[in-house]
């Protein structure tokens, strides 16, 4: 589309006397955008993806296409919208339409204008604004389109101010995933940085604590208060945190697991992680 107590770790002991004195589950796959490139055009399709952005920045939406002799609620809700927002709607056969995308588009696609991403003065400058109530999460090498989606949708809907990701080595650098993002880059920022530790130790400095989710830490996130300004840093899928990255944490704690499997995907734990967040500083 034209979008880491049983105690400290090293950071800490360095930099810190202690902690922070501050410091219902969602189908992620209903709500992650569905995307495809096609000869240089990337086409938004689903009920759920279309809607979003026609809603949060229609502006975007360059051409909107809606299946003929369809008259079910979703797609007539869809069309209102675009109404409302001065939005051309164009009819075309579910031949035609399946043509430009390969997905269930549900009889609705629309090709949009690309959606901003921000760098590391804007982050700075929104932490600053944010203060002690500051919420951030750090992607460290997350590299599958549908992960980084899901988390950037869990983010928007627990409260986070930015998802930062590497301009190295992470999927955010690429167009699909940016408009796999889309729907919530609308709501949430997306900032590229080049350097995560650079990054960590800038906010740390501005008083955003840091922790690390790493299945092999001793602490629980659930025994640990991030209700100050907090930073989660979740890993790549297959290797987890960086040890570079491990290093500029505060603390680094893991999602206790009762089962036999030994670990959740990243976007799950992403956001049963932010959640925890959300749900302290709701107390």
């Amino acid at each position: 589309m034209k979008t880491y107590y049983k105690g400290y770790s090293e950071a800490t002991q360095s930099k810190y006397n202690g902690p922070s004195e501050t410091p219902s589950w969602v189908d992620f796959r209903e709500l992650i955008p569905s995307i495809i490139l096609e000869g240089g055009v990337d086409w938004i399709f689903g009920v759920h993806a279309v809607q979003s952005v026609l809603k949060s920045a229609p502006e975007r939406v360059e051409e909107l296409v809606l299946q003929s002799g369809r008259q079910d609620d979703r797609l007539k809700k869809i069309q209102r919208l675009a109404e409302l927002h001065g939005v051309t709607v164009q009819l075309a056969s579910l031949k035609n339409i399946s043509a430009k995308v390969t997905g269930r588009h549900q009889g609705v696609i629309a090709r949009c204008a690309e959606g901003p991403t921000h760098d590391e003065h804007f982050l700075y400058a929104l932490a600053k604004k944010s203060a002690q109530k500051g919420f951030f999460l750090m992607l460290d090498g997350v590299t599958d389109p549908h992960n980084l989606g899901a988390c950037l949708r869990s983010a928007a809907c627990a409260g986070v101010d930015a998802v930062i990701v590497p301009k190295d080595n992470s999927v955010g650098l690429t167009p699909t995933v940016q408009k796999v993002a889309s729907g919530a880059a609308e709501v949430i920022p997306l900032v590229v940085v080049t350097n995560l530790s650079r990054t960590l130790v800038n906010l740390q400095e501005l008083g955003v604590w840091v922790v690390g989710m790493a299945g092999d830490a001793s602490a629980s996130l659930y025994d640990l208060d991030v209700r100050g300004a907090s930073l989660l840093v979740m890993g790549s899928e297959d290797t987890g945190l960086r040890d570079l990255t491990k290093k500029h944490c505060d603390f680094l704690a893991k999602i206790p697991m009762t089962g036999d499997v030994e670990s959740l995907n990243v976007s799950v734990a992403a956001g049963v992680a932010m959640f925890e967040v959300a749900r302290q500083r709701a107390l």
